[in-house]
């Protein structure tokens, strides 16, 4: 466990009071859960967060009474299903700030120097807002929690513990509704697939991806497709969720079944909306971006969307560019065949790299796109400071504000691949963005 674990955190924590503790006593402690919380001290709700997950952490560990820095200690063992630590993951760039905000923490931080090792923590998980929560299994890795601010809302006294994932047939048992009125079990959802839709009146882009979704509904219901979408309300009333669930024709949670609602955010890691999950079957997940391909694909040719190894870069998915780093092959799109020879030089390398990371039950660290000539490029060429130059090989790490440049006459697949690979190694330096 320890060697997972110096991997993920380096050789030193330090606690509230500016102790340092080795990350392997950890292992020798018996850990079993590994909390990381992504926050910021100008940030008013990590601000209350720590405060609630303060009491929370105390409960658990058995030390509600303990002070700052408690958490690094090892005097009072913890029950053994309640092996709890958190580490906290700052944004933070001014170190006083930094150290007045951990100082009445009870857990652990990264030292406030590993700026390189918090901004790999950031993009592994792609955590887009703050602050966020994740819980991994502190042996293998794997998360078991995406979202553990429902966590701390919906089990104060930890009677879940530890919060792994269930299974979605056994999250969405029970009734769900029409518009009409009508009531159906959840059991009628066998052998479709399934859109978790979660969304809600007050947010303009939900309503806006709604009037699309009805049609895409539509089209796959009258493609003979067996199909369900289910919306799951973050609306601030019953009152608006009914106005908005009457322009819907599909199935919802019901408004009043906050548990039930709260266990689907759980489950997905819902962190903004809208976001459409679409499952098969089974109830696995085919893809988190429902949304960006009900936008590329109105006609719904390619449903059920399983993921494409390389996209072709678009306004609908370019939001996917702040998720984490990001190959970027810019092309001549005026030279007939150009984005589509791009791609297929690209994807065995894509594959491969998804494929590795799949089989550790973790997300690719690179998505990989092809881009061509419209306004959408120009603009983000623009923003980065790239040469105009085509073929240009890139890498784009937003939340670092870097790019890697590979500016060469011919793009071959060795190319990329070596690009690839120095880039995974931290072989390559960074220019600023």
């Amino acid at each position: 466990m320890s060697g997972f674990l110096e991997e993920l955190l380096g050789e030193k924590l330090v606690t509230g009071g500016g102790e340092e503790v080795d990350v392997h006593s950890l292992g020798a402690r018996g850990i079993s859960l590994l909390g990381l919380y992504f926050g910021c001290s100008l940030s008013a709700p990590c601000a209350q967060l720590s405060a609630s997950l303060a009491a929370f952490y105390g409960r658990l560990r058995g030390d509600a009474a303990a002070g700052p820095g408690a958490g690094a200690g090892a005097a009072a063992e913890p029950e053994p299903r309640r092996r709890l630590e958190i580490v906290f993951v700052s944004s933070d760039q001014d170190q006083r700030q930094w150290q007045d905000f951990v100082r009445d923490m009870p857990w652990l931080a990264l030292p406030y120097k590993e700026k390189h090792r918090k901004l790999k923590l950031w993009n592994k998980y792609r955590i887009s807002n703050i602050p966020s929560l994740i819980f991994l299994d502190a042996t293998t890795g794997k998360v078991v929690c995406r979202n553990g601010l429902l966590v701390i809302r919906d089990d104060p006294e930890g009677l879940e513990f530890p919060w792994g994932p269930k299974p979605f047939r056994e999250v969405i048992a029970g009734p769900l509704l029409r518009n009409n009125g009508q009531s159906l079990e959840s059991s009628s959802l066998e052998g479709s697939h399934v859109g978790v839709y979660f969304s809600a009146h007050w947010c303009p882009p939900c309503r806006s991806l709604t009037r699309v979704l009805v049609e895409s509904y539509r089209k796959i219901k009258e493609a003979g497709q067996k199909f369900e979408i289910i919306f799951v309300s973050a609306d601030r009333s019953e009152e608006s969720f009914k106005q908005y669930f009457s322009e819907m024709p599909w199935l919802a949670v019901p408004y009043t079944d906050e548990a039930r609602r709260s266990r689907l955010n759980r489950l997905y890691g819902i962190q903004g909306i809208p976001t459409l999950i679409v499952l098969d079957p089974q109830g696995e997940v085919i893809t988190r971006q429902g949304r960006v391909e009900v936008l590329n694909d109105e006609d719904c040719r390619e449903f059920p969307w399983h993921p494409k190894p390389v996209l072709e870069l678009s306004d609908s998915n370019a939001v996917q560019l702040n998720e984490g780093p990001c190959l970027v092959l810019f092309v001549d799109s005026e030279d007939d065949g150009e984005s589509e020879a791009a791609k297929q030089l690209i994807q065995p390398i894509a594959e491969k790299i998804i494929a590795k990371y799949k089989a550790k039950e973790e997300e690719a660290p690179l998505l990989f796109f092809v881009a061509g000539e419209d306004d959408m490029t120009d603009s983000l060429r623009d923003y980065t400071n790239l040469p105009e130059a085509a073929p240009l090989l890139t890498i784009l790490d937003m939340s670092a504000r870097a790019k890697y440049v590979k500016d060469v006459e011919e793009i071959t697949p060795a190319i990329v691949e070596a690009f690839v690979n120095d880039f995974l190694a931290e072989k390559l330096k960074p220019e600023p963005i």
